[in-house]
């Protein structure tokens, strides 16, 4: 019986949803048969080493800044203690989303024109005379992202607050298309999930999570040949960034089929509305499976790398 230690909740703006995944996890494991205890490092008296003694692995689910951007697993590197998912380094690049995007252009993928912007260069960019995302450039989950169909309605007061959140955040054209996902598992993808928004608004952070925007796998609006494209690349890319266990990569189909890369998230929400686990379902994973293979796998490869 393997002894694991969740990692949940923390102090970033994604708490919540740690929370949720970590809730999910829990029950997935135990019904595999593992033992499970669980740690909050948002409590005050929290310490990594006394949470983790006696335990075999950790599976941090520890969303957003201080869990997924390398903070947490340079701590736990430190300890010796393995843990599901990518490395410090592997973390730490896909979690800047300026880095991500410069490597991904060397490597000669497609993303969307961007700049790194601050209130000043935001204003006088040319990328807000046309439809734009402005979203932090180290964030996940669609907090604090900015959609902007219509330049001609931007309100100003709504940038104004986010960038007094955000000294710099990350400004991109809006790419015309239909938004798919694709999650990888280990070292091959699994079925590619196409995203439609409410019709009367944006896969934000709330509509994420009420269950308002529909998910659906296999995509109605994507044939056969770009979901394998798509599929290749969301490997490729994990590879490239050294993703360790699973990641979950974000891209746009345009009309004519071209695919254009959003993001690559190296701690996918494990709650029961997160994308990961619904893909994985369709291809017959079920929760207690992909849980305890994703464990299984970081300590096979803790085993091989010792």
């Amino acid at each position: 019986m393997t002894k694991v230690l969740i990692l949940q909740g923390g102090t970033s703006s994604e708490r919540e949803v740690s929370l949720r995944s970590g809730s999910s996890v829990k029950n997935a494991l135990e019904l595999a048969g593992h033992e499970v205890g669980v740690a909050d490092p948002g409590n005050q008296d929290f310490d990594l080493a006394t949470a983790t003694r006696g335990y075999d692995i950790v599976f941090s689910v520890l969303h957003g800044t201080g869990g997924e951007d390398g903070v947490m697993q340079a701590q736990l590197d430190a300890i010796g203690i393995p843990y599901v998912g990518s490395n410090t380094v592997s973390s730490e690049l896909c979690f800047d989303k300026w880095r991500y995007r410069e490597k991904l252009l060397e490597a000669g993928f497609r993303v969307a024109r961007g700049e790194l912007v601050d209130l000043e260069s935001f204003w006088q960019s040319d990328l807000v005379k046309q439809p734009f995302v402005l979203k932090p450039y180290d964030g996940g989950s669609s907090i604090d992202t900015l959609i902007q169909r219509d330049p001609n309605t931007l309100d100003r007061q709504t940038v104004e607050q986010m960038f007094a959140n955000h000294s710099k955040m990350l400004l991109e054209n809006l790419v015309a298309g239909v938004e798919i996902t694709v999650p990888v598992l280990g070292d091959g993808a699994l079925p590619v999930i196409e995203i439609i928004p409410p019709e009367s608004g944006e896969f934000d952070y709330d509509n994420k999570y009420n269950g308002q925007s529909q998910e659906l796998c296999p995509p109605l609006h994507v044939n056969e040949d770009v979901q394998r494209h798509a599929r290749d690349m969301a490997v490729q890319i994990h590879t490239l960034c050294g993703c360790g266990g699973y990641s979950r990569t974000d891209m746009i189909v345009s009309a004519d089929g071209s695919l254009t890369v959003l993001e690559t998230n190296t701690l996918p929400g494990m709650t029961d509305q997160s994308l990961f686990p619904k893909a994985a379902a369709v291809a017959g994973i079920n929760m207690p499976t992909l849980c305890s293979q994703l464990v299984q796998s970081a300590l096979t490869n803790q085993t091989a790398s010792a």
